[in-house]
């Protein structure tokens, strides 16, 4: 008796929650073409080859539960002798659907992107050229991920000569916020400008799938606040936040993120719990990124620098791993010990540094500095008698108005002398 594909493919699905390897060896089965179609009828066939794309994707899921990169990958590199069979349409997707199965398996990435590179080579062989430009779209999105700029730069480059040429607009507007996403990263702030204005172009001339439009404001939210312009940020991660947590993508916690940021950085941290407890935030307010957040925002308030650095400490993965908060942290950090010394140094005349560097729990050398760039800065007026280990601090200077009032009267005088000299030449 010939047992048939989906007997198989309901096999290996009870074998897989109790023995994955037995389960991997039938899915292998299916997909080999050894086994012989019962009846050679177009829907058997049909039937056959839908079982054959299910058994892929139900390995590719196995080795995903078991975290093996390297067989998913050769899943992958495997199965294009049956996907040359496919249309095109189906390919795609069936290939993105097994790439995607890479983002819950750690430490992947370098197997992704060789991945990525063998079949988009394979891609451009087979002509199936949409393919290609969606792999090699991702792929970029790698190397920016893996901070591979200059690789990605030249990828983008090739990737929208080609689309213009095509027309494509959607993946020309993912391309273009690609670019800029790259640039920023290398801090051409200009360059990261000029392609989102690009990829906003590209999106206002076809529908913008809602995921794709809270990429848009999210990248304008973060180039505003490069530019210290926080209340705009705000609006444009506000409106990210509501269309990621509509569409239940992970990326919400991120704009919430940056929306407390945000408020931070306004000088607005009592607002913190406030933007918590609305509806759409409520539930990610026991979450640990946002307890960062909240921490950070508590330290800022208290302008107490030694919490601000414990919760640097105690949040150090969800506070450093995005480049975004991080470098805005680092600016609030360089506020807050400033406010911190100043608070500090204003009562006195003269202080001792290493008193100076006691209370704030600095370094003495890297409290000189930064007193050395508050003077230069004229933050407050005083001079550091490094000999004496002293921080004198003088008193305000009064503003002598004197040298103005003469200059003014002087621009006054000059009016009258040359209105007099032209009544001179015309009597004359």
């Amino acid at each position: 008796m010939t047992i048939t594909t989906s007997e198989l493919l309901s096999q290996a699905e009870e074998l897989s929650l109790t023995k994955p390897q037995e389960a991997e060896s039938v899915y292998k089965q299916i997909l080999s073409n050894t086994l012989p179609i019962p009846n050679d009828e177009p829907e058997d066939q049909s039937r056959h080859l839908r079982d054959q794309e299910t058994a892929l994707v139900k390995l590719g899921e196995l080795y995903r539960d078991q975290k093996n990169a390297r067989g998913l990958a050769d899943v992958i590199a495997q199965s294009r002798a049956f996907m040359s069979s496919t249309a095109k349409a189906k390919t795609a997707k069936l290939i993105r659907t097994l790439l995607d199965f890479f983002s819950s398996i750690p430490n992947s990435r370098p197997i992704q992107m060789r991945t990525l590179t063998d079949n988009i080579a394979w891609a451009k062989a087979e002509k199936r050229i949409f393919l290609k430009h969606s792999l090699e779209t991702r792929l970029a999105g790698l190397q920016l991920e893996s901070k591979q700029y200059q690789p990605a730069l030249a990828l983008i480059d090739t990737l929208l000569t080609e689309l213009k040429r095509l027309d494509d607009k959607m993946i020309l507007t993912e391309v273009h916020l690609l670019e800029s996403r790259v640039y920023r990263g290398i801090g051409n702030m200009a360059k990261a400008k000029a392609a989102l204005t690009s990829s906003r172009t590209a999106a206002a001339s076809i529908y913008c799938p809602p995921v794709l439009q809270a990429s848009l404001d999210l990248q304008s939210g973060v180039l505003h606040a490069e530019d210290k312009d926080y209340t705009t940020a705000y609006s444009y991660f506000f409106e990210s936040f509501e269309n990621l947590s509509a569409q239940g993508e992970p990326g919400a916690l991120g704009a919430l993120k940056y929306m407390l940021l945000c408020k931070v950085m306004l000088n607005l941290p009592e607002d913190v719990n406030s933007l918590l407890s609305i509806k759409l935030a409520a539930k990610y307010a026991q979450l640990r990124d946002v307890e960062s957040m909240r921490a950070i925002a508590r330290a800022h308030q208290e302008r107490n620098l030694g919490a601000f650095e414990k919760a640097l400490r105690d949040y150090k993965d969800e506070l450093s791993s995005d480049p975004t908060i991080r470098s805005h942290l680092a600016a609030l950090y360089d506020t807050l010990l400033e406010q911190n010394l100043l608070r500090i140094v204003e009562p006195y005349s003269t202080i001792e540094l290493d008193y100076v560097a006691e209370c704030v729990g600095q370094e003495r050398r890297g409290v000189e500095v930064k007193l050395s760039q508050m003077i230069l800065d004229k933050v407050f007026h005083g001079v550091l008698d490094q000999g004496r280990g002293c921080l004198l601090v003088f008193d305000q200077p009064e503003a002598d108005n004197t040298y103005g009032a003469a200059i003014d009267t002087i621009e006054q005088v000059s009016k009258v002398v040359q209105s007099l000299y032209a009544k001179t030449i015309k009597i004359a």
